[in-house]
């Protein structure tokens, strides 16, 4: 049978991954802050809207949530008229939003307590992953959740990975991001030391791309440094976030973590003159400007 699936948040990432659940042919109800155009284009394909998280919950056997920050999660979750309360028993609910492992836990007890399945599962890939139903998820939650929400997500990513139970997906994530960071710091200072060099930068990506260099961030970030595209994949401000929660799980693990506290400093400034929508890619400007 196609679930009834709702979908709460569709910013860069979210109205695609909606979009792909629908072309899937769910029944799709959506909700968001405002009805702009990504909305629009949803509905006219053929999505649902609801006024609340309620209305929601209540047209859907799947929920799935990708929003800002965990404020925003405990709003939609955890509020009076949020998911949790309104849930019907048996039904799941999916967090994709990078958040705090702590906060998946009592999202997922907050759930159980009500008959509620839950999973925290974010995701990585950023807004070519999400458009091109590429991303990779990282699943934490019970067997029985997984099992229920595989299908669901196999239209959403290429690499799905239940890595444990409530929590551990947002640890996965906070590893993911970990990683990323001092690789984008990376990639940043080797082509700020090029350009310094004298060295013409798209010659040095043309050099280093096939070499134990290569990767991800420096294919598909490198040349938008180079060229001072600092239009958004992935927002500094989320990306500050993620590192803030990465931080502070770091501090409770008892890990010092020297590569993350520079990374965070460098995207801190690199907000501060580029400004927080811009694009991870902005970090260059932490060192050029």
């Amino acid at each position: 049978m196609t679930a009834r699936i709702g979908f709460i948040g569709l910013g860069i990432m979210g109205a695609p991954m909606a979009g792909h659940l629908r072309a899937a042919g769910h029944q799709v109800t959506v909700a968001n802050r405002s009805r702009g155009p990504r909305v629009a284009e949803l509905l006219a394909a053929g999505a649902s809207w609801a006024d609340s998280p309620a209305a929601v919950a209540a047209a859907s056997d799947i929920v799935i949530t990708i929003l800002g920050f965990p404020r925003d999660v405990e709003e939609v979750w955890l509020g009076p008229q949020g998911l949790v309360a309104q849930a019907r028993p048996g039904s799941l609910l999916v967090d994709m939003t990078t958040s705090a492992p702590s906060l998946a836990r009592r999202l997922s007890e907050a759930a159980s307590a009500r008959g509620v399945l839950a999973l925290d599962a974010p995701v990585s890939g950023g807004e070519s992953g999400a458009r091109n139903a590429a991303l990779s998820i990282m699943v934490g939650g019970t067997g029985e959740a997984f099992a229920m929400a595989l299908p669901v997500l196999e239209r959403l990513g290429k690499t799905i990975r239940h890595l444990g139970g409530p929590g551990a997906g947002q640890h996965a994530k906070m590893a993911n991001q970990i990683i990323i960071a001092s690789t984008l710091m990376g990639v940043a200072e080797g082509l700020s030391y090029a350009r310094a060099a004298g060295l013409d930068g798209e010659a040095v990506l043309d050099a280093l791309a096939p070499g134990a260099a290569g990767s991800f961030q420096l294919n598909m970030l490198g040349p938008k440094m180079l060229a001072r595209d600092f239009a958004p994949g992935f927002m500094l401000k989320h990306f500050l976030k993620d590192l803030s929660i990465a931080v502070a799980e770091a501090e409770v693990l008892g890990l010092e973590l020297p590569g993350l506290a520079q990374a965070r400093r460098l995207y801190e400034k690199a907000a501060s003159v580029q400004g927080k929508d811009a694009g991870t890619q902005a970090i260059i400007a932490a060192l050029t400007c």
